[in-house]
Formats: structure tokens, sequence, C-alpha cells
């Protein structure tokens, strides 16, 4: 059977391989895209708009999904909840705090808001973390989950609060905007901010699948397999949150994708995380990639990153609710 699955992440890497070289050709610019694909080596002007605009994008999407799909199914394997992702555990209200407070207090740069974001979303998970400490009632998976909604709670209302008391000439349209998400500013500096810190988080839980398995079992039976349990979560949770937050802090809130994602990956190829988080990892990027896509080639303008990925992951949700269920991480 270790075959099989095996094969199954194989196929998920060709068919991400094969959707970026598509993304690559998609667009609205005639003379860089299928119909003339030759041109990208003749005219000067397509291949400035492939190697400066696309490519940059196409890597910043594969690095949003990936980090999203990734953590949401290690976040669901350690709490032993199908329906956690990053946003429940403080991770996406705190970033969007932070980029709301930097818009209206500090302006709009973009290296300031991305700054902002990311402090806000390390913010969200460690205050989290440190309510859940002082729960004196429930496991420290309940603790945990039920302070991640406390602290997302206020996070949200902070952001409220910030929202009504913006510009709404300026301030308020660009908060709005950045929280649908979206990867219309990608370029490599872009890229260059985000792929140091999620590249390597990404390895880390990869290095770490074997113990994730371990991890999602209950506290008992890892205590008595001589698994260091609190050593070893906080680090899985420090990697997934920091690939979380360095995305989100370039992507806006992209919702959905840490969440659908896992289980679609675990419907591919089991419950056994040594292949169920390579899989959420190339499912996640290869989602967002085509969301992405979506959003930029479908109309004239550009549709937030956002809204397409809740609207095909919605979609997918609810398919897989109604098929055969959700799996349980255990």
């Amino acid at each position: 059977m270790t075959g099989t699955p095996r094969r199954r992440v194989w196929t998920l890497l060709g068919i991400l391989i094969a959707t970026s070289l598509l993304a690559l050709l998609a667009g609205r610019y005639p003379n860089a895209g299928f119909s003339n694909p030759a041109a990208l080596l003749k005219d000067p002007l397509s291949a400035a708009l492939l190697w400066r605009l696309r490519l940059p994008r196409v890597v910043a999407a594969l690095l949003v999904g990936a980090s999203l799909g990734g953590a949401g199914l290690v976040l669901q394997m350690l709490f032993a909840n199908p329906l956690v992702e990053p946003g429940l555990v403080g991770i996406s209200q705190g970033a969007a705090f932070g980029a709301a407070a930097s818009i209206v207090l500090a302006g709009d740069a973009v290296w300031l808001t991305q700054g902002s974001a990311a402090v806000g979303a390390i913010a969200g998970l460690a205050a989290s973390y440190a309510v859940a400490r002082r729960m004196r009632f429930g496991g420290w998976v309940l603790r945990l989950i039920l302070a991640g909604i406390a602290v997302s709670a206020l996070f949200s209302a902070g952001v409220g609060i910030i929202k009504f008391a913006a510009d709404p000439l300026d301030e308020l349209p660009a908060i709005t905007f950045w929280m649908l998400g979206g990867l219309w500013n990608s370029g490599w500096h872009r890229v260059a901010t985000v792929a140091p810190v999620a590249i390597p988080s990404l390895l880390v839980l990869l290095l770490f699948r074997w113990r994730v398995n371990l991890l999602s079992l209950e506290d008992t039976v890892t205590f008595s397999l001589g698994v260091s349990l609190g050593r070893e979560r906080v680090v899985v949770l420090a990697a997934a949150t920091a690939a979380t937050a360095a995305c989100i802090s370039i992507a806006g809130i992209v919702n959905w994708v840490g969440l659908v994602v896992p289980h679609m990956a675990r419907r591919w190829v089991g419950t056994d995380a040594r292949y169920a988080l390579p899989a959420a990892i190339l499912g996640g990027a290869t989602l967002t990639l085509v969301c992405d896509t979506v959003a930029r080639t479908v109309v004239a303008g550009e549709i937030p990153l956002g809204v397409v990925t809740a609207l095909l992951g919605a979609v997918a949700f609810i398919i897989l609710t109604v098929s055969k269920g959700i799996n349980v991480s255990r």
C-alpha cells in the first residue's frame, strides 16, 4: 500500500508542474500566451511580461498555497479537529489587525504593511497559546481552540474599530482590498521577502512529518512512546505559523485553502502524514495557482484572490462532506 500513496504524491507534483506552465501562458496579452508562445523568444515585451510579471506571480501563488495547505493539515492533525485552519487559532485575524493598523497609522507602505501583518499573525498565535496555558479546564487541544476563537474575536473587533476610524476615501478601501486577498502587486522583490521564511518552514514541516503522526495521538500515548510533546509541538506550530504569516503578509487573507486542501489530500493519499503532508503542500499550491490564474484572466480587471478561493473552496468542501464525510486525522 505504501507504493500507491507515493505514486499519487508524484502525480500531484506532475499536475503542479503542468499547471504552472499553463499559468505562465495564460493572460490577456496576446503575444505572450497560448495563441503565440513562440513570441516569448522573439518579442522583448512578451519576454519581459513573462519573466518580470507572470513568473514571480506564479512563484508567489505556489508559496502561498503550499504554506496554507501544509499548515492547515498540520494544525488539523495536531488538534485532531477537521475544522481547524490558520484562522481558527488567531493567525489570520492577527495578520489582518496588523495590516489594518499599519495602513491607518503609518500609511499604505507595502513593506510596512507586510511586516505588520507578519508580526500580527505571530502575535495572534502567541496570544492564543498564552491564554490556553492559563485555562483551568479541558484538555490542551480544547483549550487552544477555545483560546484561538476568543483571540480571533478580539482581533476582529480591533479590525472593526480601525475600519470605523479609517478615512473612508483612502484608508478604508486599502484595508478592505487587502483583506479580500490578492497577488496583483507580486514581483521578485516580494517573493524575496517571503521565500526565505516560507521555504525553510515548509522544509521543517516535511522533516517532522514522521513525528506529526505521533503528535496527533492522545497525550498519554505519545508520552508513553517517549515523544517530547511540548518541544516538538512548539517547533511544528512555529514552522506552520511562520510560513502562514509570511504568505498572508503579501497575499492578504486567503480563506478556505488551509481548510479544504487537507481534506482533499487525506482523501487522495490517506491520513498518514508522511504522504498527506506533501500532498497537502502540492495540492494547496495547485489550488491557489488555479484560483489566481482565474482571478486575473476571467475579466478585464482582477477578481480578489480571496473571493475565488472562497468560492471554489466552499464548493469543494460541500462536495467532500456530502459524498463521504470528512476525515478526522487520527
